[in-house]
Formats: C-alpha cells, structure tokens, sequence
C-alpha cells in the first residue's frame, strides 16, 4: 500500500471505514489487556522459585568473612555479595556498595542526601537558588518523577542513534554551574533499546562541568539483559573511562538484579569513586546498620558467580525474544511503508520505542484503551509528562501471554491507522 499521505480524501475515507468495522470487531471481545510497565511475566519469576530452597533452617548461614548474616552488621554488603554485583557492574570489588532490594529507591536516596547534605562536601543542593538536571528523551519516567518531586528543573537532550546529543551536553554542563547531574540508561536504553556508543561514553568520561559536585547517574538497569546470544551490544565500562580522563568522581553507577532474580526482592548496589563510596558511607551509617545479607546471600548460593547469572539470564531471554519478536512482525507488516510511524528493534532491555506522527500519542494510546488495551501514558518518556511532538509511545512486550500479544499488537497497528488517518483528514 502506498504510504497514508499519498492516498486521496478519497482513498483514506474508504480505508478509515474498513478499519472502523475491524475496530468494532475487537470491541466487542471485551478485552482487558496491559501492556503498561516493564513487568516479568510469570514464566520469568518461574526461573528464580529455586532461590527459595537454597537457604533453610538447616543452612550455614555465615558468610565467607565470618560474618553471621542473620545479625546486624556489615554496612556495606557481604564480600560474597559485593564480588557477584562487581561482577555484574564490571568493575573491581573495592568499588562496590551493596544496598537493599531496588536500585530506584537507592537513586531516590542519592538524590535526597544530595539535596540535604551535599556531595563530598558541596553546599547541599537544597540550599540553592536552583538545581537542574539534563534528561535524555525518550527516557524513564522514573528517573524524572525522583528529580520532579525534589523540585528540580529537568532540561530536555535529545536521544541519537549514539546516545545522549554530547554536543549539547558538553556545552550545557560547561556552561551552567545549575545543572547537577545526567540521568542514563547507557545500555538497552528505556524505551528505545539504544546502546551508548564508545565515544559517546569517552565523552561522557572527559566532561568538564562547571558545577564541582556535578555528578552522572549512570543507571545500569539492563546491563545483561540481551535477547540473543549472538548479537550483544557491549559498552565501554564508564568508571575506567572516568579515571583515565582524570575524572574518577564524576560518576554514580547503579545497577540491581530486580529483573534478574525477583522484582522487589533483589539486590542493588552502586559502584563509584573511593570519595564518592566514603561519602556514602558517612550518610548510610546513620541511616541502617545493614541491608538484608540473608537475601544477599541467598543470591549468591542460587547464581553462585557471573556465569550462573549469565545462564539464567539466557533462560529469560527464550521467554522475552518471541514476544518482543511478535510484536515487531506485526509493526513491520501493517505499518511498514505507510510513513505514520516508525520503531527501533532492540537487541536486550524490555520495550519496543514507537514514533507517531506529530500530535498523535495521545490520541493513539486513548484509541488502544477503547478496546482493552492499557499501555504506558503518552508522555510518560518525558519530564512533567509533556512530551512536545505528542509522538513517543513506550511499548512494553514483557507481561502478556504471546497470544494476548498477538491481539495486543493488532490493536496498536489499529489504533496507530485510525489516527493517523484522522490527523491527515484534518491537515
């Protein structure tokens, strides 16, 4: 078919009618689909059940240091523990911080001491006139819900095929002593699935901010979470990067197993500077006396080292590559050509990126839900919510069964053609 705005008033009126009939035929299935938020279907939380059998009553339950992990103690995680996260962050075991269950809560907290208390030493930003923060977009929204809750200004930078625009990050950190930080997702970016390439990640390395206590939160979300075995992005490791270019402080790296083992029952860390780790410890001593070293160890006994992890991690792929797959044979059947969308096919990460039409978000993901299917807000993929084209949708295959997909999808390809056919009808 010819692409939508080379068709006639004509030709699109005839196509908007059978597509109305064919919209009417999903209606009235009832359906009540979600395709909302990056969640692990049942099958993925299958495979770590057995993390629930490798410590019972019966168990040695001291640590390889000595340590008894049903007591207090050990603020910064048990050795085991830390060599697996150094492991699974890329870096030496000396620059690791274990923490609770969720990395979210742990950028959350990074951001709140910083408000009250500084880094390393910085007037606290809270104090200030004003505190500003680049946000790469599409991006997380939960990255922008943390600084839209502290009150801190979030400054749009545009994604590339490389990553972050570095042009612009370079001059606005250069040249503004507000701007505080950087939220990425370097590797399998959300929602696009972009990896950052190396000279975007040098860069990153070489910033010369103008702001002392400026820091990257560097949030490694999906750093082993590819859906094939044969074609894996890889990126430079950016603390190594840091320290050759004569910045070691300049970064945060975050990274957790809450969709590798069990959501909400993970382990995080954060990997950084030795003055950025004793920053954090001046804080955390107040804050617990340690986190949850069962559960610490409990991950250790059940993937034992990066192996293990990476073999796990195969096993959630077999379930997540048919679904991603699914959805894009049908986004390249009854889209492709049409020039009223286009799409990224991720190699690892958890979400399809969908590019509208100008103006068209909202109006597509309203149409989808008259039909039963939820899906993330348009907008989300931007700070406030306000996304200015009104064109990114975050597609999230992960929950559904792959037959809920299948109708899933043909609901989005359908909405995405009533819409489009309405906003050039009305051009």
């Amino acid at each position: 078919m010819k692409p939508y705005n080379q068709l006639s008033k004509e030709e699109l009126l005839a196509a908007k009618t059978d597509l109305e009939a064919k919209f009417k035929e999903i209606q009235a299935k009832n359906l009540h689909l979600d395709m909302s938020r990056g969640k692990p279907a049942a099958a993925q939380l299958n495979l770590s059940n057995g993390m629930m059998d490798v410590l019972t009553s019966h168990s040695d339950l001291v640590g390889e240091e000595g340590v008894d992990c049903r007591n207090y103690g050990v603020l910064d995680g048990i050795v085991e523990a830390k060599r697996l996260l150094a492991d699974m962050s890329e870096v030496t075991i000396d620059k690791v911080i274990i923490y609770g269950n969720s990395s979210l809560n742990v950028m959350f907290d990074t951001v709140s001491r910083c408000m009250t208390h500084g880094v390393c030493g910085s007037t606290p930003w809270g104090k200030l006139d004003k505190v500003k923060f680049l946000c790469p977009v599409p991006g997380y929204d939960r990255h922008f819900g943390i600084t839209e809750y502290f009150g801190i200004e979030m400054i749009n930078v545009p994604m590339l095929p490389t990553g972050p625009d570095m042009d612009m990050v370079e001059k606005l950190v250069s040249e503004d002593e507000a701007i505080k930080g950087i939220w990425c997702v370097p590797k399998y970016s959300n929602p696009q699935g972009i990896s950052y390439s190396d000279d975007t990640v040098r860069r990153f390395a070489r910033l010369k901010p103008a702001a002392k206590d400026f820091r990257i939160f560097w949030d490694n979300a999906y750093s082993i979470h590819h859906l094939y075995d044969n074609d894996q992005d890889v990126i430079l490791e950016l603390l190594e990067e840091c320290e050759k270019a004569g910045n070691p402080d300049l970064v945060y790296k975050f990274i957790s197993t809450s969709k590798v083992s069990f959501p909400g029952s993970g382990v995080a860390a954060v990997a950084t500077s030795p003055n950025n780790l004793a920053d954090f410890k001046k804080h955390m001593k107040f804050q617990t006396i340690g986190h949850d070293k069962l559960n610490q160890l409990r991950h250790v006994h059940f993937f034992k080292d990066m192996e293990g992890m990476h073999a796990h991690m195969r096993k959630h792929a077999e379930i997540l590559r048919p679904k991603f797959e699914a959805v894009l044979q049908v986004l390249d059947r009854e889209l492709s050509g049409l020039e009223i969308g286009s799409w990224i096919a991720p190699k690892g990460g958890y979400f399809i990126s969908f590019e509208a039409l100008n103006g068209c978000a909202k109006a597509i993901v309203a149409k989808a839900a008259e039909a039963g299917l939820i899906m993330t807000g348009a907008g989300a993929t931007y700070p406030y919510g306000k996304d200015p084209q009104d064109s990114n949708i975050r597609i999230a295959p992960s929950y559904p069964t792959p037959e809920e997909l299948a109708v899933a999808a043909e609901i989005f390809v359908t909405s995405v053609k009533l819409v489009s056919i309405d906003t050039l009808l009305a051009r």
